[in-house]
């Protein structure tokens, strides 16, 4: 008999609501749900493809164990703990807390108690070396965010704006970014009905461009040089919000001063734009009653990434889109606790400089988190305090971190390395213990993650109190033995004779957030439900309430929540005229465009989502994966034309780091003289000859100790400069 469940999709961020048709205790179908409030019935590809994902072949039913020959052997869970946990302690006694780091990966997002319980650990063994792939992906949102100052406010939001820039990002395929996740392409749609202007920014004319009424289509790497055109020609015009601007802004002169050498005729010349559509985003921002901007993981992974968001919070800010006092709060939360809008900024924080320092490069903690992108130097750099263990949490360092064969020697170093995951990765496939997880379906779900991310950056969050929660589905298939991942550290914490304390956030406004301390029963493990009930003890809606509504349900207020008036005792002022923002600004202005250095490198490689595929999962799906299984290079007919070669063709991409093999599409959308490829692809070297099957591992280009954030860490991940060539050998070759 088959059984149909309301659930919440996790294979990406977008949570979306979701049928699952359940027979014989297996999912055997996956479609949106009608009745979710939200998503109104969206699904895509990915989600749909659940049933597959939990039957999948390949997928791990036992955690593994690398044995002396290199191969692996199932392990019992429980063994596993007991073994790395006896592993642990000898290497913590011989090296020190320090020697031990964690990784979150983009998989531990979804799953609402694995970190809360993986940083647990972390803080009973003393180890701080916690990293995740926040710091890799969009690092500049937070850091600019503080240095420039948070409106305790909110932005407006997508649903409500007269005018929305998106620079570099693409969310009708990356269901994240601008347009809210939940049913991207119905919210656009609706949203051009009533008149608002779309303006996009991005080297290739993408799905979301398309759509655009404004579509400017740069060079890569050259967001500032743009965003700074546009802020001069709002100061200069006054098109700028001058009674905001005086009650909330300092630095206005200074910023002044340091945009104006980017005219439009500038502009134009060096970002490959025409002056008249720079004037055009300018104006249509700046005059539009309610207008938003974001910026996507390509300008955060380019060049001076963090440069591109503090001038696009300089832009909101001059031109006065924050929401104001008296004006309603659309979204006063549901999973999360009770928020009170204030009129204010919170003025400039720590950007960085605080916390763990790392041993290289100069960087410590920081707004985004310690730098993923310096771990494998953590790893292969002796002396005290070199990272010796490493546990993997919903990642694949090998195909995700910069410097692929960097990280593989690292990989190979480590004294221990554990890594949760499903399959055999190419990261797991380096490790000494796999651990099977649970899957989506099989464990409790909650929409907090997706609901949370409003408090990260500008257009992200759900634009209403819309909250979800789901039980788990089905049973783990039988004779299995896969655990949750927060029981793979209660576990081994045990073991090891800790306490776990989880730290919660509970409070959030002019002061900051304060943590809500919760220590764990160590001899009974708690349930899933129980550590959520834990994790929403301070929510606005009470977690029961949450569970009431199978489908989602939207939870407003009796009255409406509206912004309150400043605070004069807590009441900060935005910086637009950060020095270090602006020393860097200066260093744009008087350098030679990229376009015209490095002649032996004339074209730039930049990184873009696929529909079907998040990362490194998906890859090996049937149902997503109809289109071939690799990373196609996407380049302009004009150029294959010019290299003599044609679509389908391998090619030779080559920095001047390293060099690895791609096959090229024609993509008449791709601007001269750029390729667009997915990052996240490839495996080991050995695997190379593997082409097609397995993709090109685009972060094998980049080095991690040459043209990065000084800040965050982040090297040069888009926007790269490379050469093509037809490919000469099966294999590629590394500089």
């Amino acid at each position: 008999m088959t059984q149909v469940h309301s659930s919440i999709c996790r294979f990406c961020h977008a949570h979306c609501g979701i049928q699952v048709e359940v027979a014989d205790g297996r999912a055997v179908k996956v479609y949106g749900d009608k009745d979710n409030p939200v998503y109104h019935g969206f699904s895509c590809a990915k989600g749909r493809s659940l049933p597959e994902v939990h039957a999948h072949p390949d997928r791990l039913l036992h955690s593994q164990a690398r044995q002396a020959d290199g191969s692996f052997a199932p392990i019992a869970s429980g063994r596993a703990m007991d073994e790395v946990a006896a592993r642990l302690q000898r290497i913590v006694a011989e090296h020190g807390p320090r020697s031990v780091a964690l990784y979150l990966g983009t998989y531990s997002f979804p799953y609402v108690a694995s970190s809360p319980l993986a940083t647990a650990f972390m803080h009973a063994i003393g180890s701080r070396m916690i990293f995740t792939s926040a710091s890799i992906d969009q690092p500049g949102k937070p850091i600019a965010s503080a240095l420039h100052g948070r409106w305790l406010a909110g932005p407006y939001q997508f649903d409500e704006c007269d005018a929305w820039m998106l620079v570099g990002v693409n969310p009708l395929v990356a269901m994240s970014n601008g347009i809210p996740n939940s049913n991207p392409a119905r919210r656009l749609h609706r949203a051009k009905q009533r008149g608002l202007k779309l303006i996009v920014v991005d080297p290739r004319r993408s799905e979301t461009a398309e759509a655009a009424h404004l579509h400017l289509q740069p060079r890569p790497g050259e967001d500032p040089t743009i965003l700074a055109g546009m802020l001069r020609h709002v100061t200069r015009e006054g098109l700028y919000d001058r009674e905001f601007s005086a009650a909330h802004v300092d630095g206005i002169e200074t910023l002044i001063q340091a945009v104006e050498p980017f005219t439009p005729e500038y502009v134009a010349r060096r970002a490959g734009v025409r002056a008249a559509d720079l004037i055009e985003a300018a104006r249509i921002f700046a005059t539009s009653p309610r207008a938003g901007t974001t910026a996507g993981t390509g300008p955060n992974m380019a060049p001076r990434g963090t440069l591109t968001e503090y001038l696009l919070l300089a832009l909101t800010t001059l031109s006065g889109q924050w929401r104001r006092e008296g004006e309603e709060f659309p979204n006063p939360f549901v999973t999360l606790p009770d928020y009170t809008p204030i009129a204010q900024s919170t003025g400039p924080g720590r950007a960085w400089g605080y916390g763990e320092r790392l041993r290289v490069r100069g960087l410590t903690d920081a707004a985004s988190g310690l730098s993923a992108a310096a771990l494998a130097d953590e790893i292969l750099l002796p002396g005290d305090g070199q990272v010796k263990a490493l546990i993997n949490l919903g990642g694949n360092p090998m195909a995700a971190w910069p410097d692929q064969l960097r990280t593989h020697r690292a990989m190979q170093e480590l004294d221990l390395l554990v890594s949760l995951e499903p399959k055999l990765s190419a990261t797991a496939k380096l490790a000494d213990y796999v651990i099977a997880p649970r899957l989506s379906l099989e464990v409790p779900g909650l929409s907090m993650p997706n609901e949370s991310l409003w408090h990260y950056a500008v257009g992200l969050g759900y634009p209403v109190p819309y909250g979800q929660y789901t039980p788990a589905l089905v049973e783990p298939p039988a004779g299995s033995d896969v655990v949750e991942e927060w029981q793979f550290f209660h576990g081994v914490a045990r073991r090891m004779g800790l306490k776990l304390t989880m730290r919660l956030l509970n409070a959030w406004g002019p002061q900051g957030v304060t943590p809500r301390v919760v220590e764990l029963d160590m001899e009974h493990p708690p349930t899933t439900d129980e550590l959520f009930e834990m994790i929403c003890a301070d929510s606005r809606v009470p977690l029961s309430e949450v569970k009431r509504h199978p489908h989602g349900a939207l939870f407003p207020t009796e009255q409406p929540v509206v912004v309150q008036p400043p605070d004069a005792a807590t009441a900060g002022r935005f910086d637009v005229a950060n020095e270090v923002m602006l020393t860097e600004l200066g260093e744009v202005a008087g350098e030679k465009p990229d376009h015209e250095r490095a002649p032996d490198f004339p074209f730039r490689l930049i990184s873009r989502r696929l529909r079907d595929i998040l990362n490194s999962t998906g890859r090996d799906v049937p149902r997503l994966t109809r289109k071939g299984r690799h990373n196609a290079a996407y380049m302009n007919p004009a150029d294959l034309k010019a290299l003599g070669v044609a679509d389908g063709d391998v090619v030779e991409i080559r920095s001047p780091h390293a060099s690895i093999l791609g096959i090229v599409a024609a993509a008449p959308d791709v601007r001269e003289g750029v390729i667009s490829m997915a990052h996240a692809f490839g495996d080991a070297p050995e695997h190379d000859h593997a082409l097609r099957e397995l993709g090109s591992n685009t972060g094998r280009l980049v080095p991690v100790d040459r043209e990065y954030d000084p800040y965050s860490g982040m090297p040069r991940m888009s926007a790269i400069q490379v050469a093509v060539r037809p490919a000469e050998a099966p294999a590629a070759r590394a500089g």
